[in-house]
């Protein structure tokens, strides 16, 4: 079995080198534009940084393929395949980094065969790097990383998010799986507007479970490696296996909690993200 430790240092390596374009333009004035809704946003250093990841990673490893956030968004198609890819959203959390709200991330995952090899993420502001390798363990700035490991729901502080959906359909099934989770009850529920610093709560113990329907697969593959690396569960909203490539997912600390939330909570239609939009249109699926 390949060993890509390599693969992981330099990828720790270009993301720290990536997060001081974050950082140096965290407090500037942005130039703001709309992909999919009003909450759905990109500024140029989206592309800047993913530009800067890929260019640096093509020029190491000039096999390996990739998938990001902005190329996708600007036509790229989205296919994951056998060989060997990084997933690369170059800024989670872009409405806090154009309002200068302290959780934004850089998030790179790396598959091969399909299967997650290692996951990065790193929280600029906080300067906490969270990464994982598969079956080696979970850290966060080099300290090793574990799930609270809680069985009882009562005694869960969940996270999620509104996300960037605004049709009604989205908004209320979003809205009523907050409410049902509040009257289970849970401590309480937490959103801090990024999905890979969100899932990374888990994965330190600090929350107990992230859910949410509708983000994309390079929000979430990075940290759900992460996740499971620090003992926790990852599943989809439905209780079956996690699929990177449907857009829903659970991550929590313990199976118990992971099948409580399945059960509560409801999902809304929104395409895979390895769907043909072609297709998606001549069966009118949402394109969300």
């Amino acid at each position: 079995m390949a060993d890509w430790t390599d693969c992981l240092n330099f990828g720790i390596s270009i993301t720290k080198q990536a997060s001081e374009v974050v950082l140096s333009a965290f407090q500037q004035h942005k130039e703001v534009k709309l992909k999919s809704s009003p909450a759905d946003l990109v500024t140029e250093t989206d592309q800047r940084v993913e530009r800067i990841l890929i260019s640096a990673i093509r020029n190491q490893y000039p096999q390996h393929r990739f998938i990001g956030e902005e190329s996708v968004a600007a036509g790229e198609h989205l296919e994951l395949t056998d060989s060997p890819t990084w997933i690369i959203d170059p800024i989670d959390g872009t409405v806090n980094f154009v309002h200068r709200f302290p959780f934004v991330a850089i998030s790179i995952a790396f598959t091969v065969n399909k299967q997650t090899q290692f996951g990065i993420v790193y929280s600029c502001v906080e300067d906490k790097l969270f990464y994982a390798q598969r079956g080696r363990g979970a850290f966060l700035n080099g300290e090793p990383l574990f799930a609270s490991g809680q069985q009882d729901i009562s005694r869960c502080v969940v996270v999620t998010e509104i996300g960037s959906e605004r049709d009604d359909v989205a908004l209320s099934t979003m809205t009523s799986n907050i409410c049902r989770l509040l009257k289970l009850p849970v401590h309480g529920v937490r959103a801090l507007g990024t999905a890979a610093v969100d899932m990374c709560q888990v994965a330190t113990g600090g929350a107990d479970a992230y859910y949410h329907i509708g983000m994309h697969c390079w929000d979430i593959a990075a940290s759900a490696i992460i996740v499971q690396e620090a003992g926790g569960v990852v599943m989809d909203t439905d209780g079956s296996e996690f699929d990177m490539m449907s857009r829903r997912v659970i991550a929590a600390s313990s199976a118990s909690v992971a099948d409580c939330i399945a059960q509560v909570i409801q999902a809304f239609p929104c395409r895979r993200d390895d769907e043909d939009p072609c297709r998606c249109a001549a069966t009118g699926v949402n394109r969300l």
